[in-house]
């Protein structure tokens, strides 16, 4: 049977529509239902195409709804087109009002706004209404299985299921690049040396701000340190060997192994993953348990880490071992530190794996953070005010229900990095360069998370990790070319998140809201394309621009940009 569609429906594997439904054809198939994926579903429908939004999983919004609940907003006023619109809607679910036309002022800290920090059932519950009144048909628990292509251009997808997806135009807007890689896409897992692109921050890499030291000073009341730098993030020289100055003794557990390498060189590597929890402290709290092996000797180097800082003379509390964040509700939003939830290493074949094995790296990376948490809360060599901190905390009984509070989405924060014609650089994040052809503004700061944590001068160091500014440089531009694959390679697909940047480049692009950017303008370009049977590589730039400015789409910075425009919108097709 062959579904031509526009009508609003959500469909899933358990669902017994989807058994007689084997194909299903579509103007735009948007392959991803992260929060990207919904914005550029809904910026095609609104263009009056068929859309088709399929997700591996059983949720929509990714992150923004999977746990990153405090929001990595940068600029605000570098932020238009739906990401506005959606973070306008859901805060005003909560009585609240987005002030787009003022700057983030920051606390000491990097540029996460209070007033976007949300619960994330509210935040899926507002991708589902809008997904659906834009009539985008959303397929779950659709994954991925193979790929046809004919004459240079995708002509259709096949899912594991059996299920047949057809479209004249494909976006990727999967956290790992699944159907550019699937596409045979050209892209790279490689941190570029410094010397590729003339860049700083790239390759392996080591900094001062995060080199072990024992000369920390005290911090304030919001647990930063003065110029910023918070007590979840404090290296200090500890010793890696089970047996303390013994090498023959082996290395701890939650060491890398590895030789720390020449700075600057490339090297493999991603940054580390986490899940991103939702904690509350509300009666009905469900409790964290401890995985099943859990041991408390796997936590033989934070409990040197305590030592270390009660060396120093800290009045330690949670927040030396995940920054946290408080949302509406009694609900918190833990993010990770220099012992947190990271699990460096442990995610570097993620990207390349089979959905079974992300499943067993997930549950991997699950257990370490619940043994952490279980190592805080009750082991002795725990200070007592930490002890008690973690133990007023317990997973929401309203939250990621059906995976019992714990997130259903692990943190991707980098996946494939396509290598396309052009590539978006450092030097483009810093504004030493500027992106031809913009189709939306990035603002954050250069934000890499450590990619091992390794022995080096005889104690443990954090290699990789970055979290700097960009020189002083305000919003800058990423080009169309960024999210275009060669056309040699495919000539009717766009990838958004798994976009052409380098690997330090991609630390700042890397943001929730700046993804929602670059997938509505994806989506934009693709109708444009179809109407004009074009390849996405030679669409018109100027027609292009025109509609995203009318769109809402913010192109170019200057330090009071006018308000953006109305959105033009087309109804759905009508149902054939």
């Amino acid at each position: 049977m062959m579904a031509l569609f526009s009508c609003a429906i959500s469909l899933s594997a358990a669902e017994p529509l989807v058994e007689k439904i084997d194909l299903f054809e579509a103007d735009v198939c948007v392959y991803g239902g992260t929060s990207g994926g919904v914005a550029a579903a809904v910026q095609a429908a609104r263009m009056g195409k068929r859309v088709v939004l399929v997700e591996p999983g059983r949720h929509l919004g990714g992150m923004t709804s999977g746990g990153l609940s405090a929001v990595d907003i940068g600029d605000p006023r570098s932020v238009g087109g739906i990401a506005r619109e959606y973070f306008t809607r859901l805060v005003a679910s909560y009585g609240k009002k987005l002030n787009w036309d003022q700057s983030f002022r920051g606390h000491g800290g990097p540029a996460t706004g209070g007033a976007y920090s949300i619960e994330p059932h509210v935040a899926e519950k507002v991708f589902d209404e809008i997904a659906t009144e834009a009539g985008v048909i959303v397929l779950r628990s659709a994954r991925l299985k193979s790929v046809k292509k004919e004459t240079g251009r995708i002509s259709e997808l096949t899912m594991e299921d059996g299920r047949v997806l057809r479209a004249k135009m494909f976006i990727d807007t999967t956290y790992e690049g699944d159907l550019m890689a699937a596409a045979g896409i050209t892209y790279t897992l490689q941190r570029e040396g410094k010397a590729k692109y003339g860049e700083q921050h790239n390759g392996i890499y080591y900094t001062d701000s995060y080199k072990p030291r024992t000369n920390h000073k005290q911090p304030g009341a919001n647990g930063r340190v003065p110029g910023g730098q918070g007590v979840w993030d404090r290296d200090l020289p500890l010793d890696p060997y089970v047996v303390e100055g013994d090498p023959s003794s082996g290395l701890l557990p939650l060491i890398n192994k590895g030789e720390p390498g020449k700075p600057g060189e490339p090297a493999p590597g991603i940054q580390a993953y986490c899940f991103r929890l939702c904690l509350t402290t509300a009666k009905d709290r469900l409790p964290i348990k401890a995985p099943p092996d859990y041991n408390p000797r796997n936590y033989e180097l934070v409990a040197r880490f305590i030592k270390a800082c009660q060396a120093l003379g800290d009045d330690m509390d949670l927040r030396w071992f995940s920054k946290h964040d408080l949302l509406p509700n009694q609900k918190w939003d833990f993010n990770t530190a220099t012992f947190g939830g990271n699990l460096p290493g442990a995610n570097w074949g993620w990207p390349e794996a089979s959905y079974a094995k992300r499943a067993e790296l997930s549950k991997e990376i699950e257990n370490y953070h619940r043994g952490l948490l279980h190592f805080l809360a009750t082991d002795p060599r725990v200070p007592e005010k930490v002890r008690r901190d973690t133990q007023r905390f317990g997973l929401p009984k309203d939250e990621f229900i059906d995976t019992g509070g714990w997130p259903h989405q692990i943190y991707v924060r980098e996946g494939r990095r396509m290598i396309s014609d052009l590539v978006m650089t450092e030097n483009h994040t810093f504004g030493r360069k500027i992106m031809p052809q913009p189709i939306g503004l990035g603002s954050y700061g250069t934000d890499t998370h450590e990619i091992r944590r390794i022995v080096k001068d005889g104690v443990v160091t954090r290699e990789g990790k970055t979290a700097t500014g960009r020189g002083g440089f305000g919003p800058y531009q990423i080009g169309y070319g960024a999210i275009v694959p060669k056309q040699s390679e495919c000539e009717n697909l766009f990838v958004t998140f798994a976009l052409s940047a380098s690997h330090t480049a991609f630390s700042s692009i890397r943001m929730e809201p700046v993804f929602m950017i670059t997938s509505q303008s994806a989506a934009t370009a693709a109708c444009l394309a179809i109407d004009e049977n074009v390849p996405v590589q030679t669409l018109n730039y100027e027609n292009l621009k025109a509609r995203l400015v009318a769109d809402g789409q913010i192109l170019k910075w200057s330090p009071k940009p006018k308000a953006p425009r109305s959105r033009k919108t087309t109804p759905p097709a009508k149902k054939i």
